[in-house]
């Protein structure tokens, strides 16, 4: 769950958390109830981006994206929307890049990095890529969505340097509690 890291001649502890499932588990709102009771904190700060189904008449159509710390959303993809596919959709580079690969970059700056999702779908951008390779250099900690299956270099990178937690439905309504425990007992 930590990983150690060299700076300035000393060693600093870093807690770096991934959350992974079954798509439609809940992983992505584990991550939420976590940001959120994180962001209560006074003048703590959490960069990076959140994903959110977009559903209609009760079937998923696709996904937005949000940064975290400015609040812009746009729309990662859709099943109408217009770039490389992946499944049923089709991938938003351009909101990818500008608002995903952005905040994930800016969240340097930040307390906490959240990245929502990690997995095939974002990876198809290689500027998202390279955000998150930034970051994974960095000693900043991370709370991360994994992708169950991807094969991706970053996403086996990940599930060797995290702490990496199987999001189910036994644990998915305990499983926030947990982690926020764990990053309040570090950052607080």
């Amino acid at each position: 769950m930590f990983r150690e890291t060299e700076k300035h001649g000393g060693k600093i502890i870093t807690l770096r958390i991934a959350v992974t499932g079954s798509p439609g588990v809940g992983k992505s709102t584990v991550v939420a109830k976590v940001t959120e009771k994180l962001a209560g904190h006074p003048g703590f700060k959490i960069g990076g981006i959140q994903t959110a189904e977009i559903r209609k008449e009760g079937h998923r159509e696709g996904f937005s994206i949000q940064n975290l710390a400015t609040g812009e959303t746009g729309m990662l993809s859709h099943i109408k929307g217009k770039g490389p596919g992946f499944g049923k959709y089709r991938v938003n580079l351009e909101d990818l890049e500008r608002i995903g690969a952005n905040a994930i970059r800016n969240a340097l700056s930040c307390d906490l990095v959240v990245i929502d999702e990690i997995g095939p779908m974002e990876l198809i951008s290689g500027a998202f890529a390279a955000a998150v390779g930034e970051i994974l250099e960095s000693d900043k900690p991370i709370l991360a969505v994994l992708h169950h299956s991807s094969r991706h270099p970053l996403a086996q990178r990940i599930r060797k340097e995290f702490e990496v937690l199987t999001v189910d439905e036994k644990n998915r309504n305990e499983l926030p509690e947990t982690i926020f425990n764990c990053f309040a007992s570090q950052l607080f």
